[in-house]
C-alpha cells in the first residue's frame, strides 16, 4: 500500500472504529457493486479536479458519501481506485456503444452514431482533465499512463474495430485492417481537439461542433471504404 494511503487509513482509524460500533448490526442498504460505482464516479471528479497526488482516499470517500472503512473494504488503495475508475467508465461506454451503434441499416447513420458514442468518451471534459493530469504527473506515478492506455485508449479502439468488422461482415464496408482503421478514425475524430485542450488551453468543442466534426469524419472515411 502507498504511504499516502497508509496515512489516510491511520488518520481515520479511531473515527471509523467508533462509527463501526455504532453501525454494527444494521442491514446493508446498498449492494457493493452500486457503492463501488458511486465511489468511482466520485474518484473521477476528484482526480480530474485535483490531480492524482493531491487526491486522497479520504476525500474520495467524503465526496462519495461513504465511510473510509467502506471505501478501503471495496477498493484497497489509490492505484486500484484509479484503475477501477477508468475501467468502470469504459465498461459503461462500451455498453452504450453497443446499444446505440449496431442496429442502423444505413452505414453513414450507423457510423455517425458509433463515432458520437466515441466522442462522448474521448472528448468528455473530465476525460480530458484526466489526460492532462496524467501528463503532468506520470513522472512521479509511472503506472498512470499505462493504466489509462490499457483500460481507456486500447479498449476504445478495440470496441470500434469490432464494430467495423461487424459492418464489414454485413457487406457495408471494405477494410484491409479493422484495427488500424479504428485507430485512424478515433485519431481523426479526437486527436486535434484533445491536443488543443490539453496543450493549448482551448475550450472543448461544443456539442454542435462535435456533431459537425463527426459528420466530416464519416464522410471522409466512407469515401475510402464503402462498397460501390
Amino acid at each position: 500500500m502507498a504511504e499516502s494511503d497508509t496515512r489516510d487509513q491511520n488518520r481515520d482509524q479511531a473515527q471509523e472504529h467508533a462509527q463501526d460500533r455504532r453501525c454494527r448490526g444494521r442491514p446493508q442498504l446498498r449492494p457493493d457493486g452500486e457503492t463501488r460505482q458511486i465511489i468511482y464516479e466520485a474518484a473521477r471528479h476528484e482526480f480530474a479536479d485535483h490531480g492524482y497526488a493531491a487526491t486522497s482516499m479520504e476525500t474520495v470517500a467524503r465526496r462519495a458519501g461513504v465511510s473510509t472503512k467502506t471505501l478501503y473494504r471495496l477498493v484497497p488503495n489509490k492505484a486500484t481506485l484509479f484503475e477501477g475508475m477508468v475501467s468502470d467508465r469504459l465498461d459503461r461506454f462500451l455498453s452504450e456503444f453497443n446499444l446505440r451503434a449496431v442496429d442502423h441499416t444505413d452505414i453513414a447513420e450507423a457510423l455517425h452514431a458509433a463515432l458520437m458514442s466515441c466522442a462522448d468518451l474521448m472528448l468528455d471534459e473530465d476525460v480530458i482533465a484526466l489526460q492532462r493530469m496524467i501528463l503532468q504527473e506520470t513522472g512521479k506515478f509511472s503506472d498512470l499512463a499505462g493504466t489509462f492506455y490499457k483500460n481507456g485508449i486500447r479498449r476504445t479502439v478495440a470496441a470500434l474495430a469490432d464494430w467495423l468488422r461487424a459492418q464489414q461482415a454485413r457487406g457495408l464496408i471494405v477494410l484491409d485492417d479493422a484495427d488500424e482503421a479504428a485507430g485512424m478514425l478515433i485519431g481523426m475524430l479526437s486527436s486535434a481537439p484533445q491536443r488543443a485542450a490539453i496543450f493549448g488551453g482551448v475550450p472543448m468543442l461544443s456539442r454542435p461542433a462535435i456533431e459537425a466534426r463527426v459528420r466530416a469524419c464519416v464522410k471522409l472515411f466512407l469515401r475510402g471504404c464503402q462498397q460501390a
